[in-house]
């Protein structure tokens, strides 16, 4: 599939195979590499008066090299700006050598307003920071108020995590980047600094892609669509699947009845709200089409499952922090069955920062029901504690590791979410929005995790269409969003899913 995601290291090997498979050479991806970056150049900037291009020593440098010798035979006023010279035989040394422009060390490098730079000096295989030199012509581009295309990610940005590698890096207009997206393109702070990304195909194909085997994508239909539930016509509510939403005290139930809602929104055929009798009436006067009964503790949690046998549960949202959670959580998992799953969120994880290791015990034997944990930053800092503070660690690879200690599936929140599997799957969403900073738009998740997993949807797949449609909402809604609104901003995006999904249109990427 091409929303793959690949490594700087998997990129490399992709780079290898393409060049050994053929027919492309190195030099002539190098051409094709710098053909892209020039084509946008003149698309976007076509009466540009000068363009500086900055070369570093390697082949991003070669690409740049590349893009400044189109340009100038395309009639731009280019100029090389070089930091170190490539290495004699190499592909970057051949593409300076067929550039006719004479390159000039980086150090006099001085823009003025109106030009724009090309950004060839270092690509996403980055691992120390940048030089004075580089940092300086950061600096001068900021100035001078610049636009900066960048070639493969900005320099600067680690190809592997989206952070700086050092305290500086560029900020691009445009990043243009060769057959697949990195991990860097996609990850906080990377994704800002790249600008509007292009992916530019220059001759490696979906086959030498596939052969790397990535298990990283970027999350869209295009990863679920083939799982995602439609109605059968000879369907009934309990065919679509049963989400038991647990409610908090009679001051705190809000926020369980926003899961329940939005479980409903999603697709289950039949949502129980379970209150303890305290908040039994408040939850009555707000329900419909939810049903309600009492639970007050494990034992009656056990007797629900036994009666009714749900599809899923949501757990944590508004619950309160405690013992009385934590038994609620291993009665699911010890008696509801493998066949159910669990979605445990806020009150629901912070309970368990004390005792983690019972959780990932109780999770991780073969008859327990599939945990989904949903947290935020500080949560996840609260039950992983030594991956969260582990700098060297990517985003995506904490939550890889998160998942893996937890077996189960971890969606790692915020505005770059990581979905990660026990089995080394995983995908970052890309279509965020800082419309869901919203007090109860986390609980509306939850809600519609649990309705894709009642209605048959395998975990890992269910977490990323859940990210993807929640967000999806809160985009095509807009301005003014709160909490309350996404259930309802839910059905354009459900209803556009499942005309694409019953016409095999494709329509949604």
């Amino acid at each position: 599939m091409s929303n793959e995601i690949l490594t700087p290291r998997e990129m490399a090997e992709a780079d290898r195979l393409a060049i050994a498979a053929g027919p492309f050479t190195g030099i002539q991806l190098m051409r094709n590499a710098g053909a892209a970056v020039a084509a946008e150049v003149l698309r976007r900037w076509p009466a540009a008066i000068r363009v500086h291009v900055l070369c570093g020593p390697g082949n991003n440098g070669g690409d740049g090299y590349v893009v400044a010798r189109l340009l100038a035979d395309a009639g731009v006023r280019a100029s090389v700006w070089a930091e170190g010279r490539p290495k004699a035989g190499s592909d970057a040394a051949q593409a300076a050598a067929e550039c006719t422009i004479e390159a000039q060390p980086i150090s006099g490098f001085m823009p003025e307003r109106g030009d724009i730079v090309i950004d060839a000096l270092y690509g996403a295989g980055l691992s120390k920071p940048l030089s004075p030199n580089a940092v300086s012509a950061i600096e001068k581009c900021r100035d001078a108020r610049i636009s900066v295309v960048a070639v493969d990610l900005p320099s600067g940005i680690s190809g592997e995590t989206g952070h700086p590698v050092g305290k500086e890096a560029f900020r691009a207009a445009v990043t243009v980047t060769f057959a697949r997206k990195k991990p860097g393109h996609l990850l906080h702070p990377g994704r800002d600094a790249c600008g509007e990304l292009v992916v530019a195909d220059i001759g490696i194909g979906a086959d030498t892609v596939a052969a790397i085997g990535s298990k990283c994508f970027e999350n869209g239909p295009a990863l679920w669509r083939g799982s995602f539930p439609t109605p059968a016509a000879d369907t009934h509510k309990y065919r679509r699947g049963h989400v038991a939403v647990f409610s908090g005290g009679a001051a705190s139930t809000g926020a369980a009845r926003l899961s329940a809602l939005a479980a409903a929104r999603g697709g289950a055929g039949a949502v129980t709200l379970l209150s303890p009798g305290n908040a039994l009436a408040v939850n009555a006067v707000h329900l419909t089409s939810v049903m309600l009964r009492r639970v007050d503790d494990a034992d009656d949690a056990r007797a629900f499952i036994a009666d009714r046998k749900p599809s899923a549960f949501v757990l944590g949202p508004g619950f309160g922090v405690g013992e009385a959670l934590r038994e609620l959580v291993f009665a699911i998992l010890e008696t509801a069955g493998s066949e159910t799953s669990l979605v445990l969120d806020a009150d629901g994880i912070t309970s368990f920062e004390d005792t983690p290791a019972s959780l990932f015990i109780t999770a991780g034997v073969e008859s327990a029901a599939t945990l989904v944990l949903t947290p935020h930053v500080g949560e996840f800092a609260r039950l992983f504690p030594g991956i969260a503070g582990d700098d060297a660690l990517s985003k995506l690879d904490k939550a890889r590791q998160a998942a893996a200690r937890l077996h189960g599936v971890v969606v790692y929140k915020g505005p770059d979410t990581v979905i990660a599997s026990p089995d080394g799957r995983a995908a970052i969403n890309s279509n965020g929005t800082p419309l869901l900073a919203t007090a109860g738009s986390g609980d509306v998740l939850s809600g519609i995790v649990a309705a894709l997993l009642a209605q048959g949807m395998p975990a890992f797949e269910a977490a990323c269409a859940a990210v993807w449609m929640h967000a999806e909402a809160a985009r095509r809604f807009g301005p003014g969003l709160i909490a309350e609104d996404l259930p309802l901003a839910l059905l354009p995006v459900l209803r556009d899913l499942v005309a694409e999904h019953s016409d095999g249109s494709g329509g949604l990427a």
